[in-house]
């Protein structure tokens, strides 16, 4: 009898060390790290505040967390410079790209055979076609953004003496170009909500200005805006180029905010000498260092072994959770896989006189 009870504690034993070996096992293969990752961080374009901030936050976070952020691009934002930087990365051996696309669809061929490679393909700020890549980390949905400048040309104007819900208000759209798909999303919002809720504003030019992220660009069209309509109430940039162009061209025609309203969307140290000028009033932005940092971890985190699936929640080292969402949440006509989704930053920023020697990026 003695030996059968020692045998029947042996097995229980090995039982329970089998089952805590076991779960041990599957919590390291959840989330797989490998040290020796390369990840290609892509912008639109390099030499613009906004991309060089992301690029800060993430090579500070590669160093921390042990991979490698390789930052590859051109001072000149076009499909053909996107498409040899992914080639090249191919071609290289990286292990992952996170890439800000000039164009909705102009990069899908050769993030699809990035894929087909093994590269893990990941988006951020600007995305491609859903099933050209496994995960977008996106600043907000359409209607967050285009809400968000909206209601920042919005309370500019009512502190120059407008009456926003009655005046005729008229604004126009100053941007890179119509291919870029968050900013497309975020004036196609922007003026669905205007429509709900300002119905006496007057969009003077439908079709928009583009200035193609050339920073020389936005300034001769901010200044082309300004001359051909001498009676503008507002100019929504929604782009980091465009913004800093328009509120250079009005403070060349010796304009300031009490004469027009310009918003948009930029780093607050690419603005705060024009807000410190009085050119404008508020623009906005989110943490792009943290954006950076959060794409190219789920590149290496991709790169390294783990399944990124619609509904996972990651647990980001020194960011926090992030849940991966349907690709529905930025478009509700979107492609949808249970391997193809969204992450979105918690929290955006306004920035004013007041707040924004708080923020250095």
């Amino acid at each position: 009898m003695k030996e059968e009870e020692q045998m029947r504690k042996t097995i229980v034993v090995f039982l329970v060390l089998l089952l805590v070996g076991t779960l041990v096992f599957a919590g390291a293969a959840k989330e797989k790290v490998d040290k020796g990752i390369t990840v290609v961080f892509i912008p639109k374009l390099t030499g613009n505040a906004f991309f060089e901030a992301a690029n800060d936050g993430a090579q500070a976070y590669a160093a921390k967390h042990g991979f490698t952020v390789k930052y590859d691009g051109s001072p000149e934002a076009s499909v053909a410079n996107q498409v040899t930087v992914i080639d090249n990365a191919i071609n290289s051996g990286a292990d992952a790209i996170v890439v800000s696309s000039v164009d909705a669809t102009g990069l899908d061929d050769i993030m699809r055979e990035a894929m087909k490679a093994g590269v893990k393909s990941v988006t951020w700020d600007s995305d491609v076609s859903n099933d050209a890549r496994t995960v977008m980390v996106s600043q907000g949905t359409p209607e967050q953004l285009g809400e968000m400048l909206v209601d920042m040309l919005a309370d500019s104007m009512s502190e120059r003496g407008k009456n926003v819900t009655r005046d005729p208000i008229k604004y126009v759209w100053h941007y890179s170009q119509a291919t870029v798909a968050d900013q497309n999303s975020w004036r196609v919002a922007g003026e669905a909500y205007i429509r709900q809720k300002y119905p006496n504003w007057i969009n003077i030019n439908p079709s928009n200005f583009y200035s193609e992220q050339d920073a020389e660009k936005a300034i001769t069209i901010g200044e082309a805006i300004l001359l051909a309509h001498k009676d503008i109430d507002g100019i929504i940039c929604n782009d980091s180029t465009a913004l800093p162009g328009q509120a250079q061209a009005a403070q060349n025609l010796g304009m300031n905010k009490d004469d027009v309203s310009i918003v948009g969307f930029a780093p607050p140290n690419s603005m705060k000498n024009y807000a410190r000028a009085g050119v404008l009033a508020r623009w906005g932005l989110w943490d792009c260092q943290i954006q950076g940092a959060l794409g190219c971890y789920l590149g290496y985190y991709l790169a390294s072994g783990n399944d990124i699936r619609v509904g996972d929640i990651i647990d980001v080292p020194d960011i926090g959770k992030v849940e991966v969402f349907p690709n529905t949440v930025l478009d509700p006509d979107a492609y949808t896989a249970p391997d193809s989704g969204v992450v979105l930053l918690p929290e955006r920023a306004v920035f004013t006189t007041a707040n924004m020697d708080n923020y250095d990026f």
